[in-house]
């Protein structure tokens, strides 16, 4: 096969990724296998997403167990989402939406065009993505609309799954593809949950040029910096990995050292963590044990659990850029092909289409790095891997409790007293059919200082926590809620409290 003739000459390249650029040799990838490699990614995260969306967050600090199969055999999985469930394929349309302004707008695209496009988009969002999007609706612009102080979920997986664009148009260039990452990964993300995206970006654009998952996996990691703790937990599953011949021996001690989840309040003290860098973990694995085999790469992340959708979407999609799409087992190929030309909800994109512009942003961005076409072939230097800044999200804080007492229909006045350093306080808005576009006005007053919150009823532009804060002092502390305009039809719901003291 032609992916063997590339191989083939790989070796001495990858040798010397880790040095300077200009002592590398230059890298032969063929058009045609250069667009069948970036097929297999597509086509990829797309069957991975559907293999594990049955599972998807139904088995929560548990493994998934051999015996249960979710009938990937039967119908067909991609073509049922894509009419019933297209919400899903988050990871596929927020990836869609960024090479959407790429296409437009080129690769020096600002990054408030990648944050008004998604918050501006009829899809449904979740978690980072989600709490992002309101705050650039309500006039915060990147990269502070992803920062921790001002997204509680600035850890979780949301750039992790979606930064599979930024790779994928940058093969064999993974300083491009960080560009990229910083750009886009801030305007959701920070810290572990911007090194999520950050790594899965690069092991994309590196697939594109070895065939070794060990050294994709490894060299990858070189891009995050080793004091943080998503490097730490990466470095254990590799190391792990290598002393265990069961994958969940080391799915165990993932669990055993970094299951805890710090940030996100729906996951903080609970068995639920979609935390960036466990899910991350999950990802390696499968990678690591899947025996470049793609059934059973897709399996073992689908089978760690939590996000077992996205996960597989992951690790299928890097593998599916390494093998290409030829060389996918039809049984995982013949789901997509049925859905190639079939437009993803909310966006203007198919599969083919998604592989048209990646295609020729990888040229753009191959000759643009000093490489050339010649012959059907692109010859060019790959770029080495450079290590981002250090960030890490809720700095000098620990988890003190969570409450889960709540109150429906905060009608009258809502006074919470505690001791700590930081308070989450989460909740929803409901109003009925004949409240639509309600949004309900909230005053907070704590220890004398009053602030104004807006909280839309509607899903897509609703806030995701009522309120928080990380910066108060160690102390005692009494917080006062007023909803300012209730209506009838309409509750405001307070479902929780996540405390915080001092580290």
């Amino acid at each position: 096969m032609k992916t063997k003739r590339l191989s083939s000459i790989l070796l001495p390249a990858m040798l010397l990724l880790a040095g300077c650029n200009c002592g590398n040799p230059s890298v032969e990838l063929e058009k045609d296998i250069l667009l069948d490699k970036i097929k297999g990614a597509w086509a990829g995260q797309t069957f991975g997403c559907a293999y594990g969306g049955p599972t998807e967050f139904r088995f929560n600090g548990v493994t998934i167990p051999d015996s249960l199969d979710f009938g990937w055999d039967g119908d067909n999985l991609c073509r049922w989402y894509h009419d019933n469930a297209p919400g899903l394929y988050d990871d596929i349309y927020m990836d869609l939406t960024s090479l959407d302004v790429l296409d437009r707008l080129g690769m020096d695209a600002p990054a408030d065009s990648f944050a008004c496009a998604f918050a501006h988009a009829g899809y449904m969002l979740w978690h980072a993505n989600q709490a992002a999007r309101y705050n650039v609706l309500n006039g915060l612009k990147a990269p502070e609309c992803g920062f921790w102080k001002n997204n509680p979920h600035a850890d979780d997986i949301d750039f992790q799954i979606e930064a599979d664009f930024a790779g994928l148009v940058a093969p064999g260039l993974p300083q491009t593809a960080a560009r990229l990452a910083d750009k886009v990964g801030h305007v959701m993300n920070y810290g572990d949950g911007y090194y999520g995206g950050l790594y899965v970006a690069t092991m994309y654009s590196l697939a594109f040029i070895s065939d070794d998952i060990n050294h994709v996996v490894t060299e990858a990691l070189k891009a995050i910096p080793d004091e943080s703790d998503f490097h730490k937990c990466m470095s254990d599953v590799i190391a792990w990995s290598s002393e265990n011949g069961d994958w969940r021996e080391t799915w165990q001690k993932i669990e055993d050292k970094w299951a805890f989840e710090k940030g996100c309040p729906d996951g903080v003290d609970n068995p639920f963590d979609i935390d960036a860098k466990i899910n991350s973990a999950y990802i390696l694995t499968g990678l690591l044990y899947g025996g470049m085999d793609m059934g059973k790469t897709m399996d073992i992340a689908m089978r760690c659990g939590q996000d077992s959708d996205c996960n597989p979407s992951s690790a299928a999609g890097i593998l599916g850029a390494m093998l290409g799409y030829s060389n996918i087992p039809e049984r995982w190929t013949s789901r997509t092909d049925e859905v190639m030309d079939r437009i993803f909800a909310y966006t203007s994109i198919s599969l083919e289409k998604a592989v048209e512009i990646t295609a020729r942003l990888a040229e753009e961005n191959i000759l643009s790095s000093r490489g050339r076409l010649s012959g059907g072939t692109y010859r060019f230097r790959p770029q080495t891997v450079r290590t981002a800044v250090l960030e890490q999200s809720f700095e000098g804080l620990k988890f003190s409790y969570r409450d889960n007492s709540g109150c429906h229909d905060l009608r009258e006045p809502y006074v919470y007293e505690f001791d700590g350093a930081a308070i989450v306080l989460s909740g929803y808005v409901w109003a009925n059919q004949d409240n639509n576009g309600y949004v309900a006005e909230i005053e907070i007053d704590v220890d004398g200082n009053k602030e104004r919150i807006t909280m839309p009823a509607d899903f897509i532009s609703r806030r995701h926590e009522i309120y928080w804060n990380y910066s108060l002092d160690q102390g005692h502390h009494k917080l006062t809620l007023k909803w300012l305009n209730p209506q009838p039809g309409t509750d405001l719901v307070h479902t929780q409290k996540i405390v915080y003291d001092k580290d």
